[in-house]
């Protein structure tokens, strides 16, 4: 009887592949279990079992796996069902959602390595001099990597000079799995045992008179065993005897110090054992968290809807501490790496040890380590701590999820699929897990306050700060008004540059707000009109002074600030706009004598770049901090009495539908920075129009007119939360050609659903990467079944992708598009 198994790749392709395997190997292998096949002439890849069978492939020879890599699954049901939702509601492939979902250390690739042939007579054949290099490297070094060899010959393509040597019969190709995970081992030492008594250890010490330093070490390590009760390190031991690392060599050499090595997680937590109370509630708090515990005993997803401040993540922690209590497991979603080192410190006060975090930063060795210790239920991994990509890990005995700042953008993937949303894909997961949900927010989503509104969802409220500290008072500032009467140093209204003279005398501290990073977006010629674009990008160059650099943020293109334009020659360059740069060196001059520093992404790209300035923030070792929209994302500063939000114009004019809604979002948030304590806060807007509707709402703090104004006009153009969209993003490298496809879909699809298909149209930057874009935008209307025209669409991308000269467009789904 003959075996085979189903896998899925973690390559972009809509089927499962059958592999054949031996009757041992079907009855170990079960599903969620990693498997090495070759895929292709030579590639190998890490696929996982999903079926297990005795039905051969009808349409080809089924191929024997490469190896087992698992000795228990490393993905659990429930996951693979949860990666099945997201690959149909979200229209990629089951083998994005694995890519993206497994960490890369665990996907093991093939690499070439480089072969000396032996066969090979090189006396017959002239060679040039870098294929002289190579077999010289391959003899003296033996086999090499591709990378390898790269690097020796300094060059990005060495395929062609590798293909001449093979064809020669010079080298041979072969591809090997190479394991990226390894384990962290640390190194510790201890008394061999043939001196664990008394009478040998007392022989020894006198044996060793003539060597004070080895006797140091030796008392040392057992004053160390003494007070620590645990290994000691060979570091430890060299520090606390204060001996150098020949002396402790020269004891193991002699046999009297034995060195063993025990494996060890590299994120581990370093505080102590002890950890307090949570805090007690406040009568709000109580009535709020009451609320919420009847709503999950009614098996709904509660939103906990909290002005700033207010004390939201003070219930979470109640909420923490039950399901711990419980045995279970509790993912805790945040929109921001910038946040997680502030509330991990929050958090280790009341959990100690049971914390694990999971984001992009962790590398890949670090977060192999959170995955394994969660789908081993361990006691260090039982409040996972993350960004989106969290949701992936294997949990077992998820008991809560909660999403705070529910309504933040940064829970939705664009690139690459799946294009998912966390906050609702982790609304399915914990149904799946018979999980509580908690979505937190001071300025909810429009779609979450509406399924409040349906009883979809249940509903608490906080609306006061903790402590009754008053919302901080919110002041506009005309700057067409101090234009015309040229009362602005540089970007500076003369109220703010007064309040923050005012803030840093009481030595208080101040938030700027500024969503743009870089000096200026555009460099003009103030004679020819010409600014400087992007060779890849239809979009202009964004002016790095630190750096003297114009940088494109679509594509990374970066080259260095010419004196003089490059088109009509003349010095007349001039900058339009302004980022965080401009307002940093502004401020500079303003405020000599203040501390000042900037968290933009420029300067937080570092793995704790983000919690160095936070800390530093918090230990107001900075007075002014200028930033993005990193600044606005929950957290938490005790001594800031301003924020200035330098120009509202930018958020506000933008071609969204859900601009206004963002708008009210983004200041709410970055205003709820200020006067978190006794002191009543400032916040000042400055706008070029300070009677807009949202403005005006954000000043008075006003969520619900926001809300009422928002959803009404969803309503009458039908965009969500009313009708669901789906937006599709054509891309190829051929103008024409990519205006045919688009124009050939859009029509194939209007045939089914007329008016609710929008577009073609060019997005605000219609070509990134030498690559152009078009985008179709469809509506699902409410009595339209979204499953059935997701089906439809795709049965419309496999007719369009059968006609050739379209097999080159890429059609790009985003489901619920933000």
């Amino acid at each position: 009887m003959s075996y085979y198994i189903d896998v899925v790749l973690p390559i972009p392709l809509e089927r499962l592949f059958t592999y054949t395997v031996t009757q041992a190997q079907a009855h170990r292998l079960r599903k969620g279990m990693r498997v090495a096949v070759s895929f292709g002439k030579t590639r190998i890849y890490t696929a996982l079992v999903m079926d297990i069978h005795s039905n051969p492939p009808q349409a080809y020879e089924a191929k024997p796996i490469h190896q087992l890599l698992d000795e228990v699954p490393s993905v659990n049901e429930i996951q693979l069902r949860h990666w099945e939702w997201i690959a149909s509601y979200y229209m990629c492939t089951l083998g994005e959602v694995f890519r993206t979902a497994v960490p890369g250390a665990l996907l093991l690739e093939s690499e070439t390595i480089v072969l000396l042939h032996a066969d090979f007579q090189k006396e017959s054949i002239q060679l040039e001099e870098e294929e002289e290099m190579v077999l010289l490297a391959l003899k003296n070094r033996g086999p090499l990597s591709v990378n390898d060899i790269s690097h020796l010959l300094e060059k990005k393509t060495v395929l062609p000079i590798l293909n001449k040597l093979v064809r020669l019969k010079a080298i041979m190709l072969k591809e090997t799995l190479v394991d990226q995970y390894k384990p962290k081992m640390l190194r510790y030492v201890r008394m061999a045992k043939s001196y664990n008594d008394e009478v040998a250890l007392e022989q020894l010490l006198d044996s060793m008179k003539r060597a004070p330093k080895q006797i140091q070490a030796i008392l040392a390590l057992f004053q160390l065993q003494s007070s620590e009760k645990k290994p000691v390190l060979i570091k430890s031991l060299q520090k606390e005897s204060r001996v150098s690392p020949g002396v402790i060599r020269a004891l193991l050499d002699k046999g009297i110090l034995e060195e063993f090595s025990l494996r060890t997680d590299r994120v581990s937590y370093s505080g102590g054992d002890d950890v307090k109370d949570s805090v007690g509630l406040n009568q709000g708090q109580n009535a709020a968290l009451q609320t919420m515990k009847e709503g999950h005993n009614d098996g709904k997803v509660v939103l906990l809807h909290g002005v700033t401040s207010s004390g939201k993540t003070e219930l979470y922690v109640k909420l923490i501490e039950e399901c711990l209590k419980n045995g279970q497991q509790v993912l805790y979603l945040l929109p921001e790496i910038a946040l997680t080192a502030q509330l991990i410190q929050r958090l280790e006060a009341y959990f100690g040890s049971r914390i694990s975090v999971y984001h992009s930063r962790y590398n890949q060795q670090e977060r192999v380590e959170v995955w394994y210790n969660v789908m081993g239920e361990k006691s260090k991994a039982q409040l996972i701590i993350g960004a989106r990509s969290s949701l992936f890990l294997p949990y077992s005995r998820l008991g809560l999820i909660i999403v705070d700042e529910e309504h933040e953008t940064s829970f939705k993937q664009y690139d690459p699929a799946p294009r998912y949303h966390a906050r609702d894909a982790a609304i399915v997961l914990a149904h799946m897990h018979d999980a509580r949900v908690v979505l937190g927010s001071a300025t909810p989503s429009i779609e979450s306050y509406y399924n409040v509104q349906a009883g979809k969802y249940a509903y608490a409220g906080l609306i006061r700060r903790y402590g009754n500290v008053l919302m901080p008072e919110i002041e506009l500032v005309d700057l067409k008004l101090l234009r015309r009467k040229k009362r602005l140093k540089g970007h500076f209204s003369d109220r703010l540059i007064e309040l923050i003279h005012e803030t840093l005398e009481v030595k208080e501290q101040v938030i700027l707000f500024q969503n743009r990073r870089g000096f200026a977006p555009i460099v003009e010629c103030t004679s020819c009109g010409h600014s400087p674009g992007c060779p890849n990008c239809d979009v202009s160059l964004t002016y790095h002074r630190h750096r003297n650099q114009l940088r494109c943020h679509y594509c990374g293109h970066h080259a260095e600030l010419q004196p003089a334009c490059l088109a009509c020659g003349n010095p007349s360059l001039d900058t339009k706009g302004f980022g965080t740069q401009q307002v940093e060196e502004e401020a500079l001059t303003l405020f000599p004598e203040a501390q000042i520093a900037r968290m933009d992404y420029d300067t937080t790209r570092g793995k704790h770049s983000h919690a160095r300035i936070i800390q530093d923030f918090e230990n107001q070792e900075i007075d002014i901090l200028i930033g993005t929209q990193m600044l606005t994302k929950g957290l938490d500063f005790r001594h800031v009495n301003l924020v200035g939000i330098m120009n509202a114009d930018t958020l506000l004019n933008f071609p969204d539908f859900r601009a206004h809604e963002k708008s009210f979002q983004m200041m709410t948030q970055v205003a709820g920075r200020a006067g978190r304590t006794e002191k009543r806060g400032m916040v000042i807007i400055q706008t070029y129009n300070p009677y807009h509707r949202i403005l005006q709402q954000v000043s008075n703090n006003d969520y619900d007119t926001m809300y009422s104004e928002q959803l009404y006009e969803r309503e009458q153009y039908h965009y969500p939360p009313h009708n669901r969209i789906i937006r599709l993003t054509f891309k190829h490298k051929e103008y024409n050609r990519l205006n045919e496809a688009a124009e050939w879909f859009t029509k194939a699809l209007r045939l089914k659903y007329r008016s609710w298909i929008l577009g073609p149209e060019y997005p605000p930057v219609p070509r990134i990467r030498n690559q152009y874009l078009k985008h179709v935008l469809v509506k699902i209307p409410k009595n339209v079944s979204p499953s059935k025209m997701k089906n439809s669409i795709k049965r419309t991308e496999q007719s369009f992708h059968a006609i050739s000269q379209y097999k080159g467009v890429r059609v790009i789904y985003d489901v619920d598009h933000l």
